[in-house]
């Protein structure tokens, strides 16, 4: 989006505070595949010197004068290569000083490339560094645990705010389902998503997350089971996202590819025991 998208009425493009220790801006870039546009986050403790920001986002020149405004910014995150997350990364490091880091070395700015399990102290706090396939190949998350009593994750496109993720062409449903299970096991920290609104429990949303996977799972065996076994990725669309509108069938494609990837070749990835939870409500794919 070009610097003259305006925010849909009643979208806050303010900081806001987000968690105990983190604040976020909302990019003006509302799109079907961003919602209300990318959260840049601010991650600093109350007295800290230095913030770090994760996800710039995109490019545009009054969105990153209001981040590079709030203070001396120590390090930029990058929770995947998305240009909606990323593409502003090289001018904020030049605005701010800044280095940069995501998974991807081709993402860094004079820094190194992010490691899983990585614990980076700044902004006066701990930051975890969990690699979690899925979404892309190099979707990172982010987990602040001392940020409230649970902790929070700052979850990039792994999970969102409203909707359920796509999966790119560089990434797996295997690995996405491996990623969810993995973040289910940090229990009910704060989910502090790219997009959309920030949610409180990740434990219930990554239930209903694999819950809406496995369903949909469920409903490509039974299109295969009618069409065919080789039946092709558009057959199978036109079957489970009947009613998707034709301006995101891209994206119920890109679900169904993988959908179909998985099924034909990776082993099963066991669900985990769903324990009762209050868990928001997931549209209908074709998701974020």
């Amino acid at each position: 989006m070009g610097n003259d998208a305006h925010p849909p009425v009643g979208i806050e493009r303010s900081i806001q505070r987000s968690s105990p220790l983190t604040r976020k801006l909302l990019a003006p870039n509302p799109g079907p595949m961003t919602l209300d546009g990318t959260n840049s986050y601010l991650i600093a403790a109350p007295r800290s010197a230095s913030a770090v920001v994760v996800d710039p986002g995109p490019l545009d020149d009054a969105h990153l004068a209001a981040l590079a405004a709030t203070g001396s910014v120590a390090l930029v995150l990058i929770t995947h290569r998305h240009a909606d997350h990323s593409a502003a990364s090289a001018r904020f490091a030049r605005l701010t000083g800044a280095p940069v880091r995501a998974l991807d070395p081709a993402f860094c700015v004079d820094a190194g490339p992010l490691t899983d399990g990585e614990v980076i102290e700044a902004g006066g706090t701990r930051i975890r560094v969990i690699a979690t396939p899925g979404h892309t190949a190099d979707s990172a998350c982010f987990q602040l645990p001392d940020d409230g009593p649970h902790g929070s994750v700052l979850t990039g496109d792994t999970i969102l705010g409203r909707g359920t993720t796509i999966i790119a062409p560089d990434g797996t449903l295997e690995g996405y389902l491996r990623s969810l299970t993995a973040l289910r096991a940090l229990g009910p920290a704060t989910v502090l998503p790219a997009h959309g609104p920030v949610l409180p429990n990740l434990e219930a949303v990554c239930d209903a997350y694999l819950a809406h996977r496995h369903q949909r799972l469920a409903e490509v065996r039974r299109a295969l089971a009618e069409l065919g076994p080789d039946a092709t990725v558009a057959l199978v669309t036109d079957r489970v996202y009947a009613h998707t509108d034709a301006a995101v069938r891209f994206a119920a494609e890109a679900s169904v590819h993988a959908q179909l990837a998985y099924l034909r070749g990776a082993e099963p990835v066991p669900v985990p025991a769903l324990v009762p939870a209050p868990a928001p409500p997931l549209v209908p794919e074709p998701d974020q």
